[in-house]
């Protein structure tokens, strides 16, 4: 794709690798290289495994964009949504490599996908948006809402709880932990797996099962929009 974002291909799946300096921001280029990243494995019709850095998959949005303005953080945080959106809908499964500390963006991106691996460690997982003095977006709350863990989802969204890898697979925002070694083969051979599903099954299925979020997070993102955002202050 770019610097910013790796694409491999094999037979059966393709690995999205986030590479976006020490904390694998989440900017307006990495969004639209992610895009990219799907549109060409949607074309290739692949599992895909999303993955990041070692010790970090992504610790949110871009600073600098959501700092500069609140409508650049707006314009940021639309497309992160739509992002989110695009892959909850993603006609083939997509795998969560999640190579270490994943906050904000990061930790909905984890929200966004079909299974989600992460790897043990003192690694840092959840929302942080109101511990930095974000008003959480709509969007944020119905993607939250419909994948955390119901007794942790207020904890998460309200009271930016954080939590380590095993306590962030009981929240609900990740599936499985493994060893650092184990995560890519584990990884791997899940997408193997998911690969033998039926795909028009598979994705006919998923749209049925997640109609009410889709629809609901549709409607946030045009909320956000009216409404706009406060940036972190």
């Amino acid at each position: 794709m770019n610097e910013l974002i790796q694409y491999t291909s094999t037979d059966i799946y393709a690995i999205i690798t986030i590479n976006n300096g020490k904390a694998n921001a989440i900017s307006h280029e990495v969004v639209d290289a992610l895009n990219e990243a799907f549109n060409k494995a949607e074309q290739e019709q692949k599992v895909v495994i999303l993955t990041g850095q070692p010790g970090i998959f992504s610790a949110g949005y871009d600073l600098k964009s959501m700092t500069a303005s609140a409508e650049s953080a707006l314009e940021l945080v639309t497309k992160g949504s739509k992002l989110s959106h695009r892959m909850l809908s993603f006609p083939y499964p997509i795998v969560v490599a999640c190579t270490g500390h994943a906050i904000a963006k990061g930790a909905f991106l984890l929200l966004s996908a079909d299974y989600r691996l992460g790897t043990e460690g003192e690694f840092k997982i959840g929302l942080n948006e109101v511990m930095i003095g974000m008003t959480m977006h709509n969007a944020g709350i119905e993607i939250a809402k419909s994948r955390l863990s119901p007794v942790y989802f207020e904890r998460s969204v309200n009271n930016s709880e954080i939590y380590n890898p095993k306590d962030a697979v009981t929240a609900g925002f990740l599936d499985k932990i493994v060893p650092e070694t184990h995560l890519l083969p584990t990884a791997i051979k899940i997408a193997e797996m998911f690969s033998k599903l039926n795909k028009k099954a598979h994705a006919e299925t998923k749209l049925k099962v997640r109609k009410p979020y889709l629809d609901a997070l549709s409607k946030a993102i045009e909320s956000d929009i009216k409404e706009g955002l406060n940036p972190p202050s």
